[in-house]
């Protein structure tokens, strides 16, 4: 949520800031009703100060055996003045709240403006590989190395469904392992957060109102507040949610929390002829990565989760890029995003497989998580999230990057203390 400060300070500015986005805002009638709500709020005080004084006089006037009917008809009638002017700030306050809960965050400073036609690749790691063989892609590879079992998969779960078996169970599961010990060996809490969440995380994170369809709703066809419930889309959602209506001490930051939890999304639309196999999916396993701090402290906590997730993917040795996304292809709720893409050869071509974000006091701002300063002063937290990182596309980058003459795949070093030792997964005889 914006500070609506700002926007009383410089709606042009903040209206300006959006457009980088491509998300056009007039904020007159918004101003208007805010001018509206706090004149309202000024009649109440003045009239609650009246009643008050007016009310002061009753023990008086008895003492001195005066009527005091007339006054508690004039108490009356201001009480029920009172009420209407908090029945109509009331109703104005939820207009404006509304209104800013669908703004999106403002893109820093140095963000650049446009679409996803802008973002820029700042840094590689290794080179596109070369094969001197035919090359195959993951899911041929998967398949005659008995490592998923697409059709079974689709008929337990529908289509964008898939089924690890055997070695490929294992290879996955070693990529969850390898990430968690390599955050937890780095001071990071380990926490394994519900699947199961309330609306207000959704809130709280800047996914609802705006991207409620975007979730799969447990009791209700799409969420309407309170007492709706949904599958986590990933665990940045519960762990932006963990001291929700806390007061952090400033001392105690930052807050570094590791989850590993399968992720829920709809997929909208029908997935392209290259994205078949496990490129896009309903359920997908992802390790995330947030952090609490301090404004001062922001920037330096983004420049560590980047390092973190370029780490992972160099350890795991596989050529990747890492791009700066334009304003327009940043999230709804973050105010910077950096993806590390991963390079898969079948499709000659770069895909995500961990976006790192700032969502500066955005999010702090929607579930009211505070730091106390040394000087007691109350200002709100600065959350960033970083995919720590997600499989699904690791997993096929892996058997690309890594596949043999023989039509077999080396294990990545970091991942065969995971797997019994074993160094490369060879074709079924």
């Amino acid at each position: 949520m914006l500070d609506i400060q700002l926007i009383r300070q410089d709606p042009d500015a903040i209206a300006a800031a959006l457009a980088k986005r491509g998300t056009v805002v007039d904020f007159a009638e918004f101003l208007g009703q805010d001018a509206a709500y706090r004149a309202l709020l000024t009649e109440v005080q003045e009239k609650k100060a009246l009643r008050n004084k007016v009310s002061s006089q009753v023990g008086a006037m008895k003492a001195k055996g005066e009527d005091t009917e007339p006054v508690f008809a004039q108490m009356r009638a201001l009480g029920d003045e009172i009420a209407a002017a908090d029945a109509n700030a009331a109703a104005i306050n939820e207009q404006m709240q509304n209104f800013l809960l669908a703004l999106p965050n403002l893109p820093d400073a140095d963000v650049v403006a446009g679409d996803k036609e802008q973002n820029r690749a700042v840094s590689t790691f290794g080179t596109v590989p070369a094969f001197d063989f035919e090359s195959q892609n993951h899911v041929d590879l998967a398949t005659s190395l008995a490592l998923i079992d697409y059709p079974r998969g689709a008929k337990l779960g529908g289509a964008g469904s898939w089924a690890y078996t055997g070695m490929g169970a294992r290879l996955e599961l070693a990529l969850v392992q390898f990430f968690l010990d390599t955050h937890i060996a780095d001071g990071w809490q380990l926490i394994l957060p519900p699947h199961m969440l309330s609306w207000e995380n959704g809130l709280t994170a800047g996914q609802f109102p705006k991207f409620g369809e975007d979730v799969y709703w447990l009791n209700t066809e799409q969420g309407n507040g309170s007492g709706s419930f949904f599958l986590l889309p990933t665990a940045e959602t519960a762990l932006v949610n963990y001291h929700r209506a806390e007061i952090l001490e400033a001392t105690d930051l930052p807050l570094r929390y590791t989850a590993y939890t399968p992720c829920y999304r709809r997929e909208a639309g029908s997935y392209r002829q290259d994205e078949r196999g496990m490129i896009r999916g309903h359920q997908f396993n992802k390790v995330e990565m947030v952090m609490y701090t301090t404004a001062e402290q922001s920037d330096a906590a983004f420049d560590e989760l980047v390092g973190r997730a370029k780490k992972l993917m160099e350890m795991l040795g596989l050529h990747h890029q890492v791009v700066a996304l334009a304003a327009g292809d940043i999230s709804h709720g973050m105010a910077r995003t950096v993806d590390i893409e991963v390079y898969l050869p079948s499709m000659k071509g770069y895909k995500e497989v961990a976006s790192i974000s700032n969502a500066r006091d955005y999010q702090a701002r929607r579930g009211n998580i505070r730091v106390r300063g040394a000087d007691g002063k109350l200002t709100f937290a600065h959350t960033l999230n970083g995919s720590g990182l997600a499989t699904s596309r690791i997993f096929p980058a892996i058997l690309e990057q890594y596949q043999t003459p023989e039509g077999g795949v080396t294990v990545p070093e970091v991942l065969r203390c995971y797997m019994g030792g074993l160094e490369t997964i060879a074709p079924q005889e």
